[in-house]
């Protein structure tokens, strides 16, 4: 979240020594040094991605940059409506209004579709909506897992926000309102939630799972929007 929307690592990852003990039944901290620790590896790899590389470089064609907003919209859409209406407490002790970013989404493509760019959205976005409906019915706990992938990638697009309003010339905000609706505060708030409510070794393996999930499927979205572009997607992660 480079940001193919999904990279937190230059903005929150503050501790490069943290063990996530998955499988050895160790407890090591809280749930976001979990989170932090156990997904570094797909922030590398998204990181060598076509769509990443170029935009990057300033030369990511307009329409793989609107087609990953489209994408976005198609799981923010589900995720968000499933958290809105959950009721198991954990999700709703962390989950506020404020991380809603629905909105901003339409948003940014309302404004490139009057200029006569409006990608659809590929297979690899309604695939991960599917994700999201099977964890819903699995456990709704580890829909944070999926939110924390999504809300943390907020804060590379901070990053990355620049290149993208100067490679398409996007003035007063047009085009970019997701790209620039990261916000430390609401971060550290969203994360002290999180490890408030996720105290639990076995929950965080889960949730940490949710978000190596989100990642898997942020890949494909990636590997899509990357075709042509002369750099390899990352399939998965060892």
């Amino acid at each position: 979240m480079t940001d193919t929307g999904m990279d937190t690592d230059r903005d929150i990852d503050t501790d490069r020594n943290i063990d996530t003990g998955i499988g050895t039944g160790a407890s090591v901290g809280t749930a976001t040094q979990r989170l932090r620790s156990g997904t570094r590896a797909w922030h590398q790899a998204l990181e060598t991605t076509g769509f990443a590389t170029a935009m990057l470089a300033g030369t990511l064609p307009l329409d793989r940059y609107v087609g990953q907003l489209a994408s976005y919209r198609v799981v923010l859409a589900a995720l968000e409506a499933e958290l809105a209406r959950a009721t198991c407490p954990s999700v709703t002790s962390v989950w506020s209004p404020d991380l809603v970013k629905l909105p901003l989404l339409e948003r940014d493509l309302h404004h490139f579709a009057a200029l006569g760019t409006a990608p659809e959205p590929g297979p690899a976005a309604e695939e991960f909506t599917e994700e999201i409906r099977r964890t819903v019915a699995t456990d709704p706990r580890e829909l944070l897992g999926i939110l924390y992938v999504l809300e943390g990638s907020t804060l590379g697009a901070m990053f990355l926000c620049r290149h993208v309003t100067e490679a398409y010339r996007l003035t007063d905000g047009n085009g970019a309102s997701y790209y620039g609706s990261g916000d430390r505060t609401r971060w550290a708030a969203f994360t002290e939630r999180l490890d408030r409510t996720l105290d639990e070794p076995a929950v965080q393996e889960g949730v940490l799972a949710a978000a190596e999930r989100a990642y898997r499927h942020i890949a494909l979205i990636s590997g899509e929007l990357s075709a042509g572009l002369g750099a390899p997607t990352p399939a998965s992660v060892v």
